[in-house]
């Protein structure tokens, strides 16, 4: 029975509110206090703060046999029996090819002024190299001009994993270093083509993951598993490629572009926040991240990453690295969890990593381990070991089960949890004068979420994959209020 929308249940619990003399609707100063908290521990995030939201190719466009888009090795993947746990594919994802219009509106509604999205290699080179394909660029020229006509700066990532399928056949991929130079010379290409209107350029997205999951653990495309030698060849294959393109970027782009990564960093974290134990947490993260970002902001590989390697270590050049390390204007940050808590150690290392016990929470993904802190120490790590001036945070996320209620709304309270935690911790840097200058929540929309399908969602829009329907989760309301005061709601 209910009485004019009170169910007997939340009367009876008013009814028990009363008895302890408590109101059930909080005071003037509980409100107040409530609403400043993170005013009154942190300042606000800077004025200039850019607040944004991010997809990718091959996540959301679908359309894979139009306007000559070759194949990626994501479209090979993805039809292979087993590998997709849904056996779902990407051939239409969300259908942003037709309906990105309507996308940019949602990005809108947001009130965020900034869209990270990537670039299909195989729609501007359906081979890899050779003859570029026209109509593969005119989308992306539509896009930019739509987001720009809307007051969003659009933000590129040239590389987000889904390599032309020619050069996985002809090269083996990132196993040579000629896929390397395919990749600076359609960087270069591109970027004289739209830097005119995008003054803002990530290379390559996660070399982490794209290398250990697509050539080491097989789950993702092209799906190897590779002896440890080839794996760090590899590494060394796409860190050159970033190298190479950034070079590239600079002689064909418009003056004032800027460029740099996109990682998912080794994010070490000190378990107890004594002196000892942040030094030990910065020198992991030096030798943690020694494949790929120690290598382009130091321009070598650490002692300790080729004593490891030994045997295994990849084969490289002075010029090899001179390339890789490349000037670069930001470093881009994509944070999810924490990788390492660690601990100072007497092994030699200075660091002791902590094992993770059976009990320690995650979200929705199993892998996706919550630790909020990840966001103050990855760009305090970044900022402290190499001086970088310039970061963002490229991707921040989770997925949850967002299960529809009776009213058709997704009340994802555990996303705004995870969210609001995180940027705490974010705007904890930004007050300490840690210099990152933007924020892309991950992601935009549900999409295609690699091996998962479309099991996992990760959006701050619900997608009915059947009718292409968007519809706003309550963490979008949350994001917006965070963006409209510039701080954690």
């Amino acid at each position: 029975m209910r009485f004019k929308g009170f169910s007997r249940r939340r009367f009876a619990k008013i009814a028990a509110w009363s008895v302890f003399g408590i109101s059930a609707r909080p005071s003037t100063a509980a409100a107040n206090a409530a609403s400043g908290f993170a005013k009154a521990k942190f300042a606000n995030f800077p004025d200039n703060f850019l607040w944004g939201t991010a997809t990718s190719a091959y996540q959301v466009e679908g359309a894979i046999n139009e306007d000559g888009r070759g194949a990626s090795i994501w479209d090979r993947f993805t039809h292979l029996k087993g590998k997709i746990i849904d056996q779902s594919t990407a051939d239409i994802a969300n259908d942003h090819y037709h309906r990105y219009k309507g996308d940019v509106q949602l990005i809108k509604e947001l009130g965020a002024r900034a869209y990270r999205f990537s670039i299909a290699w195989p729609r501007v080179f359906p081979e890899g190299t050779g003859t570029p394909n026209p109509k593969g660029l005119d989308f992306y020229n539509r896009l930019v001009d739509e987001l720009l006509a809307n007051g969003i700066e659009p933000f590129v990532t040239l590389y987000h994993w889904d390599l032309p399928q020619a050069l996985q056949d002809r090269y083996g991929g990132w196993r040579s270093r000629d896929t390397s130079q395919a990749f600076a010379d359609y960087a270069g290409y591109v970027a004289e083509r739209i830097s005119d209107r995008v003054k803002s350029i990530f290379t390559i997205n996660e070399c982490a993951r794209l290398v250990q999951a697509g050539f080491g653990t097989a789950i993702d495309a092209p799906g190897l598993s590779l002896p440890q030698k080839e794996i760090n060849q590899v590494r060394h294959h796409v860190a050159l490629g970033h190298g190479l393109a950034v070079q590239a970027i600079r002689a064909h782009a418009r003056s004032g572009t800027r460029v740099g990564p996109a990682e998912n960093m080794e994010i070490c974290i000190p378990a107890i926040e004594t002196p000892a134990n942040v030094r030990a947490a910065e020198i992991a993260t030096r030798e943690f991240n020694a494949g790929y970002l120690t290598a382009i902001l130091e321009g070598k590989y650490t002692d300790g990453f080729l004593a490891y390697a030994g045997a295994d270590a990849p084969t490289f050049t002075p010029e090899d690295l001179k390339a890789i390390s490349s000037p670069i204007d930001f470093v881009g940050l994509n944070v999810y969890m924490p990788n390492h808590y660690v601990i100072a150690g007497e092994n030699g290392e200075g660091f002791f990593p902590l094992p993770f016990a059976a009990t320690y929470p995650h979200m929705d993904s199993n892998w996706l381990r919550i630790g909020p802190e990840a966001m103050y120490w990855a760009p305090r790590h970044v900022a402290k070991l190499w001086n970088v001036k310039s970061i963002y945070i490229t991707e921040n996320g989770t997925s949850a089960a967002d299960r529809l209620s009776g009213d058709g709304k997704i009340y994802d309270v555990d996303r705004i949890m995870y969210l609001r935690n995180y940027l705490t911790q974010l705007q904890r840097a930004t007050s300490e004068g840690i210099p990152v200058e933007g924020y892309f929540v991950w992601s935009l929309m549900d999409n295609f979420e690699w091996s998962d399908g479309y099991e996992k969602r990760f959006g701050l829009y619900h997608v009915d994959f059947k009718t292409q329907r968007r519809t706003p989760k309550l963490s979008a309301s949350f994001y917006q209020e965070v963006v409209k005061r510039n701080a954690v709601a």
